[in-house]
């Protein structure tokens, strides 16, 4: 969500390559973001007046988005927007955790493209829940979507840090940081773009109008950089690992 649709859209087709397609009408100034065609994000516009922050929001599958939502307001989160229907794409809803951290529910979904999915640029690829942390809201989320929560083995006993998955998928993560969450952004989702180098696409963010905020770093999972875009937006660049 950016409050500059035309100028969000002229950053990102810089950095990733992505293209752009009208989004359902539903959901007001709104595109889809393609890669070789395939849909790998959306960009929509804050109404003018609305006090939203600018930031990335993933959207969670569901069968039913109806009952999921249900279950959040049972389990403590809440729901914002929805359940509404989305012009030929499916059934969604914006809700956020008891943390505060925001996500979205979508039932259906955009159709992928046939073919092979796009290489090392610009595919969203991880998530991670940056919250105060981790045990009570991994109770939500394993509630609400069944995920199992695990310590990642790969990381330090002492980190307060949980990886999700589903059967034995790993899905997305959970870090605990305690005093350190953003005063002014709070609990959030933070979303990891796949490049294929690191300090080229910090350095591109630079150019295009966007800041560089930690990094480049190397974990188990590869090496990474968080960044901002011109509207402060942050989300992250990832030389991925493979994640066991």
């Amino acid at each position: 969500m950016v409050h500059d649709l035309a100028a969000s859209q002229e950053f990102y087709h810089g950095l990733f390559g992505w293209e752009f397609d009208e989004g359902p009408k539903q959901l007001g100034a709104y595109v889809r973001a393609l890669r070789d065609g395939h849909p790998v994000a959306g960009l929509g516009e804050i109404a003018e007046g609305a006090r939203r922050v600018v930031a990335w929001l993933p959207y969670i599958a569901t069968r039913d988005a109806d009952a999921t939502a249900a279950t959040i307001r049972e389990s403590g989160g809440t729901v914002a927007v929805g359940p509404l229907d989305a012009e030929h794409v499916g059934r969604l809803a914006i809700a956020a955790d008891p943390g505060g951290a925001a996500f979205g529910l979508w039932q259906g979904g955009p159709k992928r493209r046939s073919g092979p999915f796009p290489g090392p640029a610009g595919a969203p690829v991880w998530n991670e829940l940056i919250t105060f942390e981790t045990r009570a809201v991994s109770s939500f989320y394993s509630t609400v979507f069944g995920y199992e929560a695990a310590p990642e083995k790969a990381l330090p006993p002492e980190s307060d840090y949980l990886t999700l998955r589903l059967g034995e998928r790993p899905v997305a993560s959970i870090r605990g940081v305690a005093e350190a969450v953003p005063h002014d952004r709070g609990a959030h989702w933070l979303t990891y773009f796949s490049v294929p180098d690191v300090e080229e696409a910090v350095e591109e963010v630079k150019r295009l109008g966007g800041r560089q905020l930690t990094g480049p770093q190397v974990s188990p999972f590869g090496r990474w950089a968080r960044v901002t875009d011109p509207e402060g937006a942050p989300f992250a660049v990832i030389r991925e690992a493979k994640r066991g």
